[in-house]
């Protein structure tokens, strides 16, 4: 197993944040995709496909949803999942943190966090650090 972790602070309400972990707003704050689709709402069990940028068409599931809490989902790799948590938890200031989580499991856990993981890693602070943004300024 492989794990890396990013958080932000924002001054954004979870509410903001919720709407900018939509689906259709993950191009908007992730540089690193060029465009998901959802097939069905927003909840638990239903399939998407995304395309990060360089890198083949990828098919995932949305595993839990908690609004204005957080989500995760799972991308599907050649005996490899690669999960995805995103949460928010208001602070006693009045801002929220912002933590995004990235896990490689399975037999192929190792390959894949070379080829990919690195990348992942180094692109998730920016990624966050726009999302924070986005959310402090009402964008969805």
């Amino acid at each position: 197993m492989w794990t890396t972790q990013t958080s932000a602070v924002s001054r954004a309400t979870p509410e903001a944040v919720w709407n900018l972990w939509q689906t259709s707003n993950w191009t908007k704050w992730d540089p690193a995709l060029e465009w998901v689709r959802l097939d069905g709402a927003f909840q638990a069990g239903t399939r998407g496909e995304l395309k990060p940028k360089g890198g083949p068409k990828t098919k995932f599931t949305v595993l839990r949803v908690d609004p204005n809490r957080g989500f995760a989902d799972r991308s599907h790799l050649p005996l490899t999942h690669l999960d995805f948590t995103h949460e928010v938890v208001p602070l006693e200031n009045g801002t929220v943190k912002i933590t995004h989580t990235v896990t490689f499991s399975g037999p192929l856990a190792f390959l894949f966090s070379r080829i990919i993981g690195k990348g992942i890693k180094a692109g998730l602070p920016d990624a966050l650090q726009k999302l924070a943004a986005l959310a402090e300024g009402g964008a969805a």
